[in-house]
């Protein structure tokens, strides 16, 4: 059996930065509150002509320079996205486009925040049933575009962004294990409501009950460490890396303390990226690669949680 490991990392921000400052001159709020509440202190936005698929092809184009891989190599193409471009087709085959690739699967995935981990470990089984050798998997998102801007309980917390890897088959695993989760019972307490299917195009902003996903997520969160640890038969001081999903400072800071980690050994981009949803685990990894915290041999836990509710992680010696 084939494994499957990360040959190179790379993301990309919008070059348009909106501090907390900037949203107390829009919305009901104070710096000093968002800063406080969620460790958040400022988000990249996109452009009015930006879009999720160019986020997502400048964080593709720098992961596969990364891992010296050319696109034409490529067996699979996954896009983890809340925000797509259009209905159809999907971000992944307008990437696919844009990078001049034919004939390999392509497709988006739908979990929201725990996207890219769900996208890890679906390219990650094609690779180990020998269906692909090459995957490029992205996760990218323009959520300022579902964001009601009047809405302090949300718009202060999100931010556009891109970030992207490519895995590549190996004889010894980089992915060790993947475990991924969802309960619809919690699809009201954050959601966009609206939709085609359901007859109700207009309603397209995001709704959240923040203190109810606030304790639903450090409850998950801890159970997915210790089913992870359980599954691989390892300690908690066998982790080198936590890289969370970057939602909020309390959140990470709770999800550190049950791996007894200190916080110089977790990957934190919350307060200049925002939630940048199924975008901010990749992000944060290729931040950290590239600047020489991460390397190589080292053990990484992947943790997230999202709407739906979902939740996983990925295990890895990176």
């Amino acid at each position: 059996m084939s494994y499957s490991r990360i040959l190179g990392t790379g993301s990309h921000l919008p070059s348009r930065t909106v501090t907390n400052a900037d949203l107390e001159a829009i919305v009901d709020t104070t710096a000093a509150w968002i800063q406080e509440r969620t460790g958040i202190e400022k988000r990249h936005l996109v452009s009015d002509d930006e879009t999720c698929c160019d986020l997502a092809e400048a964080a593709a184009r720098k992961a596969l320079q990364a891992a010296d891989v050319q696109p034409s190599d490529l067996d699979l193409i996954l896009v983890a996205t809340t925000t797509p471009d259009q209905f159809f087709p999907s971000t992944a085959c307008l990437l696919q486009q844009r990078l001049g690739v034919r004939g390999c699967a392509a497709f988006d995935l739908q979990a929201v925040c725990t996207g890219f981990v769900y996208a890890i470990g679906v390219a990650d089984k094609f690779i180990r049933t020998g269906s692909a050798k090459r995957a490029l998997v992205v996760g990218a998102e323009t959520l300022s575009r579902v964001l009601n801007w009047k809405d302090r309980g949300t718009c202060v917390l999100f931010g556009d962004g891109a970030g992207a890897v490519v895995l590549g088959a190996a004889d010894q695993p980089g992915i060790i294990s993947s475990h991924l989760h969802a309960d619809g019972a919690y699809k009201d307490l954050l959601q966009i409501p609206g939709g085609i299917g359901n007859g109700h195009p207009e309603a397209c902003f995001m709704e959240m009950k923040g203190n109810e996903v606030f304790r639903v997520a450090v409850t998950t969160l801890g159970r997915i460490v210790d089913e992870t640890l359980e599954a691989n038969g390892l300690a908690k001081s066998d982790i080198d890396w936590l890289i969370p999903h970057q939602a909020n400072i309390r959140i990470i800071q709770a999800t550190a303390r049950k791996l007894d980690l200190p916080m110089e050994r977790v990957v934190v981009t919350v307060a200049d990226h925002g939630n940048t949803s199924a975008a901010s685990i990749p992000l944060a990894l290729d931040q950290a690669v590239r600047d020489g915290r991460i390397r190589r041999g080292e053990l990484l836990l992947m943790e997230a949680f999202g709407g739906g509710f979902t939740w996983g992680s990925v295990l890895m010696r990176y």
